[in-house]
């Protein structure tokens, strides 16, 4: 089996603005067909980066390749790339058909009236916007606004979308939602997707790789699963997903413990058995979230650190209130010793 087409290449990257380096020497190969998040807290570069793709910016050092084309010079409107912005940028004077046909019309020669309209009721069938052709955008819901910047992108079916935190301006619940149908979307159509963000469980959730940038530097890449079972470091594993930290058996290292790894019990011999530890604890605090329960306990030696205890095993009313004692453990294979930096 051949190996995946790569659609975009970073070679040696590096964008200056004056004396800021936002991106530094970065190597990344997108493939064609997947669905990657580059994900970091403001000011890591991600955006940046996305610009450099859809050719709003130019690099300083390095290359940029689509499609095994090399992007030097090539302005933005002659890359086979459309971009979705996180406000959207939809013109509030045209109707959603005239919106969505926007690029189409542009070209030349222009397409006829039919082949537009077709064009537009399929666009918006992949988005399941049927009928809403006439609308203005004010009349439109947040998440129907966002899903027409996706129409008016995926109709001209472009090599690679990219998507700058398109979902940052909806709520939790809608967010959620169009979570799902970007992950629906982009396997019904079959184009790349490049979706920048700083929410890791938008990354994590969505993506079938990710990528962690810090201080314009890709840190790692790989699957959710990876990025979140074998962090690289301390960074990727307090950014992606929540994690306990202790100091480590080396200078420079640490020992990072996920929350949901630990078990917490009345007393150590009630705890589960291959425990690698067997920690006396004080509940400083707990906090109820539906599907688990937060406890943030402190051990006399290690300090705070955080357990996730779920539901079920809380069923009996063995839960704990503030100021018991109880016992914490974990599994050897449950702590990773990490580099600090």
């Amino acid at each position: 089996m051949s190996a995946p087409r790569a659609v975009i290449e970073f070679r040696n990257v590096t964008k200056r603005f004056g004396d800021v380096a936002a991106v530094v020497d970065n190597s990344l190969t997108v493939t064609e067909g997947e669905f990657l998040s580059i994900l970091g807290p403001s000011g890591c570069g991600k955006t940046t980066s996305l610009r450099m793709m859809a050719g709003f910016e130019q690099p300083s050092e390095g290359q940029v390749f689509i499609s095994g084309a090399e992007m030097t010079g090539v302005p933005a409107y002659r890359r086979p790339v459309n971009m979705v912005f996180q406000h959207y940028a939809l013109f509030p004077h045209l109707s959603v058909a005239d919106n969505v046909s926007y690029g189409l019309r542009q070209r030349r020669p222009r397409p006829e009236a039919t082949e537009l309209g077709r064009a537009v009721a399929a666009a918006l069938a992949m988005v399941r916007l049927e009928g809403f052709e006439a609308r203005r955008t004010h009349e439109l819901s947040g998440g129907q606004q966002q899903r027409v910047a996706l129409a008016r992108a995926l109709i001209n079916r472009p090599t690679v979308l990219l998507l700058d935190e398109p979902l940052a301006a909806l709520d939790r619940k809608l967010r959620r939602e169009m979570q799902i149908e970007l992950q629906n979307l982009q396997r019904d159509v079959g184009i790349t997707f490049l979706l920048v963000t700083h929410d890791q469980e938008e990354a994590l959730s969505m993506s079938d790789r990710v990528c962690v940038m810090r201080e314009g530097r890709i840190v790692q890449t790989g699957s959710p699963r990876e990025l979140y079972d074998r962090p690289v470091n301390r960074y990727v594993a307090d950014f992606v997903g929540k994690s306990n930290f202790f100091a480590g058996p080396r200078t420079g290292t640490v020992t990072s413990v996920r929350p949901e790894l630990i078990e917490i019990a009345a007393e150590a011999k009630a705890l589960p058995e291959g425990m690698a530890e067997r920690l006396p604890v004080k509940v400083l605090n707990r906090i109820f979230l539906g599907e688990h329960t937060e406890y943030r306990v402190a051990h006399p030696a290690l300090g705070e650190f955080m357990v996730l205890s779920p539901r079920k095993s809380e069923r009996g009313g063995l839960t704990f209130e503030i100021g018991d004692e109880a016992a914490a453990g974990w599994r050897p294979e449950a702590a990773l010793v990490l580099a600090d930096g």
